[in-house]
């Protein structure tokens, strides 16, 4: 075996899983991030820790690949917490920490802390590193852990508070990658044929049945399968957050978005439903707001890759363990003629109908300071066709989930799971694995004050993506509960969801970004040509309407 340093074997065995960006917060590893260099590796350097998740959280969801992000030991748990978005979006994130050293643990070692509770709350595998020659098993298995199954982050602590008892010391060590764990899915199991079968049975007698698929349908690949199930056997489909761009927005069988963040009609259509089929979702909280939508009883069929998903929440008539596009492509094999459904195809157009009628009235609004939904009206008529849309959490996911429409197949769409502020630094991250594509981040000025000083770190490392603030001046998703609390407006409770007017666009100028003004409707158009043309980062600052609150989720009865 030849002799190397440890940091030299993390950097060819990153290489040979395909990181082409490492995410971090120094000091951490600097021997690591040299051979990085000098094997092509751009090394992204953040202002924080959570920043760096996010950024690789982002990465490996767009490229469907692990992403990699590191700090040292002092802010380890702030990675940690950065990683609560990938645990929760089933993302493939790698993560490295330095860790004091052994001989100075539970001795009170300045700013040292317990690792493991942290890191065991948003990890699938953590492992402690003591020397190179420990190295090269945990990194394949914290790869293969990442990506298999249902795709979550994995942890390696290496020994010295930047890792210097792994990367600074030379031994005989061999590089050996599985390139099978360095893309997403590593396996395509189908599921069995008489599970199938019975699939297929029930979904044949159904007189209302609806499919919703989830992340796994993303993270499979699995858009066009899914679409031709959907026609052969005349389903309507709904989505979560997650699966937003897998179906056709302007799809005749489309339902759109259910559950909290999103559109009345696409509760309701799942609640008349008389069979769900549950494609690559963990039917979540989210997703069926709170457990409500559907009410229980209803017959589900569930299929997911991940056999512990199966059942999880609702009761099943069939589980189907398998990848999502292999067995959906196996049920296409397998089907047979279907069901004539004019009646329920009927009701599900009229519902979307109605629901677009009734929110027409701020869908077209031109009302300045703008509506978001007529932001939203706009994006989706000038968005580039092959935009990778990067979507914040609360009023964000609230708007682009409900009333942002893909109309193009190459479209792509990633959202925050937990933490306001990540879509900036998100960004940044679906930038940097495909940086051929334009990046769109919708944020509000929420939560851009989070990390705004990631601009910074798109200026300085060339990664241009667009960010537009839906700028109300206000938290106000939080207004109605804060004015509850208060009994109505006062100035003690305004305080607690109004900001001041500020200008975003001047301080991205003052950072060295492109900054655009939006008052109008109208000006949408021009300003996202202008922002997909410049040759440096770009924040949009939209003024839009404090009175933009979204409507609370549908529920029956």
């Amino acid at each position: 075996m030849p002799r190397m340093t440890g940091g030299k074997l993390l950097a060819e065995t990153a290489r040979g899983y395909g990181i082409s960006h490492v995410f971090f917060m120094p000091y951490i590893a600097p021997r690591a991030l040299m051979e990085m260099e000098k094997l092509g590796i751009k090394r992204v350097q953040t202002h924080g820790e959570k920043a760096a998740a996010y950024m690789a959280d982002a990465y490996a969801r767009v490229k469907r690949a692990p992403g990699l992000c590191m700090a040292q030991s002092v802010g380890a748990v702030n990675l940690a917490a950065g990683l609560q978005d990938a645990w929760l979006s089933c993302s493939p994130v790698v993560a490295i920490t330095g860790r004091e050293w052994q001989s100075n643990q539970l001795r009170h070692a300045y700013q040292e802390v317990d690792h493991y509770a942290p890191f065991s709350a948003v990890t699938k595998y953590s492992a402690y590193v003591s020397n190179p020659t420990e190295l090269s098993q945990h990194v394949r298995q914290a790869f293969r852990a990442a990506t298999t199954g249902t795709p979550q982050p994995a942890h390696i602590d290496l020994q010295g508070i930047d890792g210097g008892g792994v990367v600074n010391v030379e031994a005989d060590l061999e590089v050996i990658v599985e390139e099978q764990f360095a893309a997403l899915p590593p396996f395509r199991p189908t599921a069995d044929q008489a599970s199938i079968e019975a699939a297929l049975a029930l979904l044949r007698a159904a007189e209302k049945p609806v499919i919703v698929a989830g992340g796994g349908v993303t993270t499979s690949g699995a858009r066009a399968e899914l679409t031709a199930l959907a026609e052969k056997l005349s389903i309507p489909v709904a989505t979560a957050l997650n699966a937003k761009a897998m179906f056709p927005a302007d799809h005749p069988l489309a339902v759109g978005v259910p559950g909290s963040y999103s559109r009345a009609c696409s509760n309701q259509i799942v609640c008349e439903a008389d069979l769900l089929f549950y494609i690559g979702s963990h039917t979540g909280g989210q997703l069926t707001n709170n457990y409500t939508i559907p009410p229980p009883g209803v017959k589900v069929i569930q299929l997911d890759i991940n056999p512990a998903e199966i059942g999880r929440n609702y009761a099943i008539s069939v589980g189907l363990q398998g990848d999502v596009r292999a067995s959906l492509s196996q049920m296409l094999r397998s089907m047979e003629a279907a069901p004539e459904r004019s009646a329920w195809i009927g009701r599900v157009r009229g519902l979307v109908s109605n629901w677009w009628g009734e929110v027409d009235q701020h869908y077209s609004s031109d009302d300045a300071p703008m509506r978001p939904e007529r932001l939203c009206n706009e994006l989706s008529q000038h968005m580039p066709e092959d935009v990778i849309l990067v979507s914040d959490t609360g009023h964000s996911g609230v708007w682009t989930g409900t009333m942002l429409d893909f109309r193009h197949p190459d479209q792509s769409y990633i959202r925050c799971s937990g933490s306001l502020g990540w879509g900036l630094p998100a960004a940044l991250g679906a930038k940097c694995a495909r940086p051929e594509r334009p990046v769109l981040c919708f944020t509000g000025d929420g939560g851009i004050w989070y990390h705004i000083a990631e601009l910074e770190t798109a200026v300085r490392c060339g990664i241009n993506t667009v960010t537009l603030v839906n700028n109300n001046h206000s938290l106000n998703q939080e207004r109605d509960g804060v004015e509850a609390i208060y009994g109505g407006t006062s100035a003690g409770s305004d305080e607690l969801w109004l900001f001041e007017d500020t200008d975003f666009a001047a301080i991205a100028e003052s950072m060295g970004c492109l900054g655009i003004t939006v008052d109008k409707p109208g000006e949408i158009a021009g300003a996202l040509d202008r922002a997909f043309t410049a040759d440096r980062p770009v924040v949009i600052d939209v003024k839009t309407a404090v009175e933009g609150i979204a409507p609370r989720a549908w529920t029956p009865g």
